[in-house]
């Protein structure tokens, strides 16, 4: 009976019920119809369990350090820096959208921070250019999913919380795909431009007034180099390494560029802390999901099932994929990877599949889902930003995300795309 627990969760998100109380509810329902008193209190106490974690501090100091950074006008010097060097190709602005989104990845790791972030200001000046606001707004959602794949991520900390995975390990192995994202949109971006006469955003920029943007730009840009930089020479943890985050993005916004002011100081810790509050009851109440299906027995009955379907391990990863994406449409990436991981992750483990690459897989592919209809978070985001319909933004994208669609397949396939970095390294077996 207990295994009945995932169809009424998906029965209580139908209804509206907000995912964390559906993820208490449906299993501690089922526990107590069952007489499992003992593991119904178990449930509960994970709630706080699941929240009491060292790894997990580094998720709200991630979301202060880019709160800091957005407040603090880097983005402004991310599209100066952007436009320096791709403003002048034919679809200008549009190519620089995709390459802020890149940049602005390495700070904040989160889709939504860079749709709205950038969306405000690159929005209206494409719209200004010539560009239908539809597009400039697909472009700007269809790029912002960059944000959780390159590394600093906070869907991948999630992951590595829940899975046991190193958390250095994932943010390599999101390297290579998050670039990849990145040049296919582009790609598909030059394709388009040509054919439909997209303006350029700006004249050919000399290589001093590309070097002085660098210069305008170079601290932001050290963040990631920091982070990664630390985490890779042991020097800190990746949750010390999201602390001194916090603390280089408060140096640089106050005393070096002096765009940020300590009276700006409160309202940036609220909005950070009420984000990073949303992200860590989710993830306790998902440890509490966890428990029951460890009890239910779920991954080894999803296991046989998968099975009966086929053992070919190609075959069963396009199937997966599929589901992902299903579920990426309707669920957003972080609660999707709790309730799914613990169950899909073993499976193909089993099969002989690397873990960090399925983790890659995943990831890469719940992230893609922010961004699709009908309730892609980043789709409503950019909506309330550029004033357009979900629906409109929606059919706009679709190109967008065949183009990412594409990347998921390859990097399913070929583990060598995003497994190469994190074995060279020592990360990775």
């Amino acid at each position: 009976m207990l295994i009945w627990f995932l169809p009424l969760f998906l029965v209580f998100l139908m209804v509206g019920l907000p995912v964390f109380f559906g993820l208490l509810a449906a299993p501690g329902i089922l526990l107590f119809l069952n007489g499992q008193e003992r593991d119904l209190t178990l449930l509960y106490r994970n709630l706080y369990n699941g929240m009491d974690s060292f790894p997990l501090m580094a998720i709200p100091f991630f979301m202060l350090a880019g709160e800091i950074m957005n407040r603090g006008g880097i983005t402004h010097r991310l599209v100066e820096f952007s436009q320096a060097f791709m403003g002048h190709l034919r679809g200008g602005l549009a190519h620089v959208n995709v390459m802020s989104s890149m940049l602005f990845a390495g700070l904040s790791g989160s889709a939504v921070a860079d749709t709205s972030a950038l969306g405000s200001m690159l929005i209206p000046a494409m719209e200004k250019q010539g560009y239908t606001r539809r597009f400039a707004a697909a472009i700007t959602a269809a790029s912002s999913v960059i944000g959780p794949i390159i590394p600093p991520s906070g869907i991948m900390i999630i992951y590595a919380y829940v899975m046991g995975e190193s958390v250095a390990a994932l943010f390599l192995a999101g390297m290579v795909p998050g670039l990849m994202v990145g040049l296919g949109l582009m790609l598909l971006i030059k394709v388009m431009a040509n054919r439909y006469d997209f303006p350029v955003a700006s004249r050919k920029y000399s290589w001093g007034e590309r070097g002085d943007a660098s210069l305008k730009a170079f601290f932001p840009l050290l963040t990631p180099v920091i982070i990664l930089g630390g985490i890779l020479a042991g020097v800190f943890t990746p949750t010390e390494a999201a602390a001194v985050a916090v603390a280089y993005a408060l140096f640089i916004s106050i005393f070096v560029l002096k765009t940020l002011r300590l009276t700006e100081l409160p309202d940036v810790l609220g909005r950070a802390g009420l984000t990073s509050a949303v992200v860590l009851l989710l993830v306790g109440a998902a440890m509490s999901f966890k428990t029951v299906v460890s009890l239910s027995h779920a991954p080894q009955i999803m296991a046989d099932y998968i099975l009966t379907l086929t053992e070919n391990p190609l075959l069963l990863l396009f199937l997966i994929n599929l589901l992902l994406f299903a579920v990426g449409m309707f669920l957003d990436a972080g609660p999707a990877i709790i309730i799914l991981g613990p169950i899909l992750g073993p499976v193909f483990t089993s099969m002989g599949v690397d873990s960090v690459h399925f983790a890659i897989i995943m990831c890469v592919n719940l992230t893609v889902g922010l961004a699709t209809p009908p309730m892609g978070l980043v789709l409503f985001v950019a909506s309330a930003v550029s004033g357009e319909r979900v629906t409109t933004i929606a059919k706009a994208i679709l190109p967008f995300l065949a183009v990412e669609i594409v990347v998921i397949f390859l990097i399913t396939y070929f583990p060598a795309l995003s497994m190469t970095i994190p074995r060279l390294t020592g990360f990775a077996n």
